[in-house]
């Protein structure tokens, strides 16, 4: 019997990450939620755009993330912008924290999914780039276009 892939539903993903920084490596965490945020995730009422996440002395920690509060919650209220603890192991919990202690470096949030039911977040060590390293990236980026449209016009039927 083959094994499927695992299901990835995406959340919500931070693209004006990979536009700031240079993503050096990316890690898969577990993210501690309390169950009206879940199905606030599952709604996609999530935003990324000002989280960072920070390696402290007991793990590492969530900032900014923006869950909307679930419109039909019967629980207490909790806060959109509150911490979260994040779920890794203790040897990336290691890595994480000596890659980070190295200046110019960030832990940013990519992007959040549910995996096997499960909620995550993707993390990457990135190092900041510079006005002229974000220049040099969009003058990649639209060299490549040009070349796929000239590839496609010129093989085309």
């Amino acid at each position: 019997m083959k094994k499927k892939a695992p299901e990835i539903e995406t959340v919500a993903t931070n693209r004006k990450a990979r536009h700031d920084y240079e993503i050096l490596e990316v890690f898969e965490a577990g993210i501690v939620l309390e169950g009206p945020e879940v199905k606030s995730l599952r709604l996609k009422q999530v935003q990324l755009a000002q989280s960072f996440a920070r390696a402290e002395k007991d793990g590492v920690y969530l900032y900014g993330m923006h869950i909307q509060p679930y419109a039909f919650n019967t629980i207490k209220e909790l806060d959109p912008l509150r911490t979260r603890k994040l779920l890794l192991n203790g040897q990336e919990i290691k890595k994480i924290t000596k890659a980070a202690s190295i200046k110019g470096a960030a832990i940013v949030p990519l992007e959040v999914y549910f995996k096997k039911g499960w909620a995550k977040v993707a993390l990457a060590l990135a190092r900041g780039k510079k006005a002229p390293d974000k220049h040099e990236a969009k003058k990649k980026k639209d060299i490549d276009r040009e070349l796929r449209r000239d590839f496609k016009e010129k093989f085309k039927g």
